[in-house]
């Protein structure tokens, strides 16, 4: 079954992390056996190869680079011009992808019809992976002027913030409002049919974004706050208040996001019991929230700063994705409602923000 996976960083671990994402699994793993920088090294689950084995043919592809002010503890780059810089080195990135046939960028109807034709027509040959561009965390737009270059170049879909404060709104573990420049920021997104991704607004943020703006929205990568309670997760009232602006939310892999008192760096999934049904757990609570299977999907982040010790025990490669819909269908889920769920629900979402483009 064909994936639309609605959130991977695929040019950060290729820049910041120096992965060859052409290559396979076990010889990226390979590459890293004992490094020790940072926690997931040698227990990556994320390749364009195993995207392709697992028919993960269509994603939401990042951009990400945080702007750290004077006094903000959290890594990021020390200017605003940094951080864009930073973005446009891995947008290269996705420009060199598409240059060897790796990655297609889809931009519009057309674009997403055609590569839809091609999976289906395709089974054999190197299909390349369909990816949206998105932004995520604001504070590398410099200006509107740069957001408009931006959409220009590509740009489909943008989080406001990331983790803690941000130049156009606060973020996870942080408190705080969008204030007029995000309230401009919002006005601009809505000009350009921009898709606002709601993942990572502090409640402050989110329910101040709610009032003011009135275009296309979904939620990349979220979890249920019902089931772990961390402002990173959301509440049942902003998931209504999402579904009822007909969005839809993707579903995170993080295990710390997926059950209650995980530690990082000491807790085990097999241990906390984390596997693809706790992710089902979470999609099964949106859905009954909403009493049908239209506003969840799959976000899975995997490659977010975290491997096989913060993921699903289930879960060696991204393409294992491939067993949910057999999990899903064992909790009485119809075939229509499974294809919702992986990826007809995003792509229906895109059908509609994008018919007036």
């Amino acid at each position: 079954m064909l994936i639309f996976d609605a959130h991977l960083d695929l040019a950060m671990n290729a820049l910041e992390w120096n992965r060859d994402l052409t290559t396979s699994i076990q010889t990226i793993r390979k590459r890293e056996e004992g490094m020790t920088d940072k926690p997931d090294r040698g227990k990556n689950t994320v390749s364009l190869q195993a995207l392709r084995k697992g028919k993960v043919g269509i994603c939401v592809a990042t951009q990400i680079a945080r702007y750290s002010k004077i006094g903000n503890s959290l890594p990021g780059w020390n200017s605003p011009q940094q951080a864009r810089a930073q973005t446009q080195g891995q947008l290269a990135w996705y420009r060199e992808m598409e240059a060897i046939g790796e990655m297609t960028q889809i931009t519009n109807l057309v674009q997403l019809d055609d590569h839809l034709a091609l999976w289906k027509a395709d089974t054999a040959g190197k299909r390349p992976i369909g990816y949206i561009l998105s932004l995520e965390g604001a504070d590398s737009i410099v200006s509107m002027e740069h957001l408009q270059r931006s959409y220009e170049y590509g740009l489909r879909a943008i989080g406001p913030a990331h983790y803690g404060p941000g130049t156009y709104a606060y973020g996870t573990n942080s408190s705080g409002g969008i204030g007029s420049k995000g309230k401009e920021l919002l006005r601009e997104i809505e000009r350009l049919n921009l898709i606002l991704d709601a993942t990572h607004l502090c409640d402050e943020s989110f329910w101040e974004t709610m009032d003011v703006y009135q275009g296309a929205l979904w939620a990349s990568h979220n979890n249920c706050r019902t089931l772990v309670n961390h402002n990173r997760q959301f509440s049942d009232e902003q998931i209504k208040e999402l579904i009822n602006r007909k969005a839809v939310i993707g579903l995170a892999l993080d295990a710390w996001m997926m059950v209650p008192d995980w530690v990082r760096g000491q807790s085990k999934p097999e241990e906390m019991g984390v596997s693809l049904q706790t992710m089902a757990d979470h999609i099964d609570h949106i859905c009954q929230l909403s009493g049908n299977s239209h506003h969840a999907g799959i976000g899975t982040d995997l490659d977010g700063g975290f491997g096989k010790e913060q993921c699903p025990a289930d879960i060696d490669t991204i393409a294992d994705l491939q067993t949910i819909p057999k999990l899903l269908a064992t909790r009485g889920y119809s075939r229509e409602d499974i294809e919702n769920i992986m990826h007809k629900n995003f792509l229906r979402f895109l059908r509609q923000t994008w018919k007036a483009t």
